[in-house]
């Protein structure tokens, strides 16, 4: 099937085709209020004025509800249901559809236009969910080898129970922020000399900061105390996708995670992309995870394992697949559940470190330098073991190879600041 056409001038490279239309809170110089828009091309389409301008008049399903268009987060309308986010999202298509069936909505409307359609330059994008609670998985099989490997060796380098289900812990919420948000070097307690007998921690800024190439899927509707949510049911749960790093302060991981697991060591920073894709808009790119040979209890048993997305990530040091997953999203909401666990809109789930096996394909600084053994040279020819000050990372995602047809991500930025100088 060739790509759709847009009126609209769209340069075929966009990850913001008309077959994505992701959905973000923007503000602007002239209108300080976030706001919900969508992305197409260089252009954000502003919700909050094209509603107001009878953008959706052709849309009788929304019209009670355009209120959650004036929303400074995107909750409210992920809340309305994915029914009601597909055709919206398939109307906003159509309004931008060259020859399509309502050239009179924005096409020929030079006024609404004006006002409703912004340069992406000229936003301001801000977290795009007021987010409640955050887990993050360990669904990465490559990496979760890979480390155990580094710490237990080969013989036990998965736990017993990691094929059974997917493993994560409770991440800060209050420490999520949007692409392009300094992220403070953490302070915490270290082992100064982790190979001496007496173990005896400092106080110290992180030696060892890493990065973790990670998915993040919103939840958009609400589960009951002590009701779980079927496996079946949970993508109906599912709102749609981000790119996420969840930065990591190696040293301070190592003496402290034991026994109950991260804590500061992952609390300080999540960098999520201001622009979440839709799982609708994903649907064409979905396939298998990773097999898993280890028979999963009847809760977690997919019918359809096509609940991954080929999704092509990369940043300068690395290229994995979001394929490399062994658990998806919705097997992560149904154990999360399967205790009784609620669930609110807004909330988020993390995907854990993206890897494949090669070293070009490595999500974490962990894993490509063996814990600090060695050293990997960047473009212009800067080495690193980890994380420096003024270190910029920039992660992407795209789905699709087809100009004019990829559905993307935008960028998930984020540059490390010196950590405080703290007085006692």
């Amino acid at each position: 099937m060739p790509p759709l056409k847009s009126w609209l001038k769209i340069d075929p490279k966009s990850h913001f085709s008309i077959h994505n239309i992701p959905f973000g809170i923007i503000s602007t110089t002239n209108a300080a209020q976030p706001r919900p828009a969508v992305a197409i091309g260089s252009y954000a389409l502003d919700l909050h004025a094209f509603a107001h301008g009878n953008g959706f008049s052709k849309l009788s399903i929304v019209q009670p509800h355009q209120a959650v268009f004036s929303q400074p987060t995107l909750n409210a309308f992920a809340a309305l249901g994915r029914p009601v986010h597909r055709v919206v999202r398939e109307y906003l298509q159509s309004v931008f559809l060259e020859n399509g069936p309502f050239p009179d909505v924005l096409q020929q409307d030079d006024q609404l236009q004006k006002a409703a359609l912004v340069p992406l330059e000229q936003c301001k994008l801000h977290l795009p969910m007021q987010i409640g609670d955050y887990t993050d998985f360990y669904a990465g099989l490559n990496h979760a080898y890979n480390v155990g490997v580094l710490f237990r060796g080969p013989q036990n380098a998965l736990q017993p129970n990691y094929k059974h289900l997917p493993v994560g812990y409770h991440g800060r919420a209050s420490s999520v922020v949007v692409s392009n948000t300094p992220i403070r070097r953490p302070t915490g307690q270290i082992l100064a000399s982790p190979a001496a007998e007496k173990k005896e921690p400092i106080l110290s800024p992180c030696k060892k900061l890493d990065i973790e190439l990670e998915l993040g899927c919103f939840v958009c509707k609400h589960s009951a105390l002590g009701e779980p949510v079927n496996i079946h049911d949970a993508p109906e749960h599912l709102f749609g996708v981000v790119l996420m790093n969840d930065w990591s302060a190696r040293d301070i991981q190592a003496w402290e995670y034991v026994p109950l697991g991260p804590f500061n060591s992952k609390n300080f920073g999540t960098t999520i992309s201001p622009w979440v894709v839709l799982i609708d808009a994903l649907e064409p790119f979905a396939t298998t995870g990773l097999e898993n040979d280890t028979v999963l209890l009847p809760y977690l048993n997919e019918k359809d394992r096509k609940s991954h997305y080929a999704i092509d990530l990369t940043f300068s040091l690395t290229i994995p697949s979001a394929t490399e997953l062994l658990f998806s999203f919705p097997q992560m909401l149904a154990h999360h559940t399967i205790g009784g666990c609620p669930f609110n809109v807004g909330d988020l789930l993390g995907s854990g470190t993206i890897s494949g096996k090669t070293k070009a394909e490595k999500g974490a600084l962990l894993e490509q330098t063996e814990n600090g053994k060695t050293e990997i040279e960047l473009e212009g020819g800067e080495k690193r073991k980890f994380l420096e000050d003024g270190d910029i990372v920039t992660l992407s995602g795209v789905c699709g190879k087809e100009d004019g047809a990829l559905v993307g991500f935008g960028n998930c930025v984020g540059r490390i600041e010196p950590a405080l100088q703290l007085k006692f």
